[in-house]
């Protein structure tokens, strides 16, 4: 009798294990929304938690303040930044009638981009995810598209960038991602409609109205044809590239675009099972359902544990996504310190980069990614593969949530702290060194049962950790020297 159990127990596991997996593969998401709350957050990415992406266009050739170069140009009578952009164009190029966002492109040439040199950097960046903007608020594609030919492979570069990076990014064994922001192609240009040309219904703007057909005046909602358009090159990309990740900005909360979402949505999840992938989509805002995706924060966090999966996305430049002349860079600190508190609530970071025009990487940006990288190298423990605890952390620095909410300083003490946990281990992050050499844990005072303390070290420090614990809280030393950079992780073995 017992020999028959011991064969018919990992039988039964078996069994069970396969019914599993066959009703998982057996989901068919239909394109409603009641459907699409079957998706789960796949534990690859809440494992990665960080990745980098690039915002490179032809939009990165002026240089000029940001990547909304494209439709600030046109705006000459703008008050505001507009006119700065317009005047800046003029006086470079040409008047934008004449020499328009179009003219740009043969200037892209990219001659210097390789795809494996990018991805070599990511990896030793510490990223778990990487990859470029597929299409930007521009409407220049970033692939081989048959769509459309204002596309990489067609014009500028003369080359497939999506699909070069996705090839080189797996090769290094990362998750690729790519961003679309093409829903906004509908009221992108619309200023360069006021650029008068009396012969014509539509003024003169010189091309768009071949990378964005069709035609239309202000404030008209998007037609059939452009919805269409918007959701045929997403499938393009799917198919040709099986992306693991899917970033999308803002454009798509009107109405109209609410069957396309869903359609969107079904497709790329029923195309993931085909491909036995997990794959993630992300969302600003309330422009998808909470459960049928993930919530990005733009340039945000949260000031609060989040009980889902989150990300933020920011860039290394504190002005602009692209490649500008005068850029304003955070220091490594600061985005270390952001990278441990977004996971501390649950969360994950995507770190943009602006390649110069021609495909190098500025060397200011390589030292920040390489400095993220060091650091992970040392503290990655108590990162990756991580969760947080039923608190983030603790400490006298007040935090505002939201979008557009990251820090503008460097501020973080010491005595801002973080938590996160694995398996038997619990980690400590604190933000800054102390000058008194301690820090304290009021949250994990003596009748806090997070499990019987065996012992407490420092990530990257061979030297012994002193600590007491008692009723008001847990007391950390610090010791003689700095294991590493920025941040310091504490890990208690429970």
């Amino acid at each position: 009798m017992k020999r028959i159990l011991i064969f018919l127990i990992p039988l039964i596991v078996l069994t069970f294990w396969t019914c599993k997996q066959s009703t998982k593969e057996q989901i068919q998401f239909e394109p409603n929304w009641e459907s699409l709350e079957q998706y789960q957050v796949p534990e690859w990415f809440r494992d990665a938690k960080f990745g980098i992406y690039t915002h490179w266009g032809a939009y990165s050739v002026p240089r000029y303040e940001n990547e909304w170069y494209p439709r600030l140009l046109y705006m000459k009578d703008d008050e505001g930044r507009g006119k700065e952009f317009y005047e800046f164009h003029k006086k470079t190029y040409g008047d934008p009638s004449v020499f328009g966002y179009k003219d740009l492109i043969p200037l892209f040439t990219a001659d210097k981009f390789n795809a494996e040199e990018w991805a070599d950097l990511f990896e030793k960046s510490g990223a778990r995810f990487a990859g470029p903007v597929a299409e930007h608020h521009d409407g220049f594609a970033m692939w081989d598209s048959k769509l459309t030919p204002w596309n990489a492979k067609n014009m500028g570069p003369k080359r497939d960038i999506v699909g070069e990076l996705a090839e080189a990014v797996r090769a290094k064994g990362m998750r690729f991602v790519t961003s679309f922001h093409h829903a906004f192609h509908w009221k992108y240009y619309e200023p360069s409609y006021l650029l008068e040309n009396p012969d014509t219904k539509h003024p003169e703007f010189c091309g768009v109205d071949k990378i964005y057909p069709p035609l239309h005046d202000p404030g008209d909602p998007a037609s059939e044809e452009f919805l269409q358009m918007w959701l045929d090159k997403i499938k393009e990309v799917v198919d040709n590239y099986q992306p693991d990740y899917l970033w999308f900005d803002f454009g798509w909360v009107d109405p109209e675009f609410e069957p396309y979402k869903q359609e969107f949505l079904a497709y790329y999840y029923n195309q993931a099972i085909k491909w036995k992938k997990e794959v993630v989509v992300t969302y600003k805002h309330d422009h998808l359902p909470p459960g049928v995706a993930v919530l990005d924060l733009e340039r945000g966090k949260l000031d609060t544990l989040s009980s889902e999966p989150w990300i933020t996305d920011t860039s290394v430049d504190f002005k602009s996504w692209s490649y500008i002349d005068k850029p304003l860079y955070k220091p490594i600190n600061m985005l270390v310190d952001n990278l441990v508190d977004r996971v501390s609530k649950n969360g994950n970071l995507l770190l943009n980069i602006g390649p110069h025009p021609d495909g190098s990487i500025p060397e200011e940006q390589r030292e920040l990614l390489l400095g993220i990288g060091s650091w992970l190298q040392v503290n990655g423990e108590a990162i990756y593969e991580s969760r947080p605890w039923k608190i983030f952390g603790e400490g006298p620095t007040k935090q505002t949530g939201g979008y557009f909410s990251e820090e503008k300083d460097d501020s973080y003490t010491a005595n801002d702290i973080r938590f996160t946990t694995k398996e038997n281990a619990f980690y400590i992050i604190a933000l800054d060194w102390p000058e008194e050499g301690k820090v304290f844990a009021e949250s994990l005072d003596y009748n806090e049962n997070i499990g019987e303390i065996k012992k407490i070290s420092m990530l990257g420090s061979k030297e012994e950790i002193g600590w007491t614990r008692d009723e008001l809280g847990l007391t950390l030393y610090f010791p003689e020297e700095k294991p590493c950079e920025h941040a310091f992780v504490f890990k208690l073995e429970l």
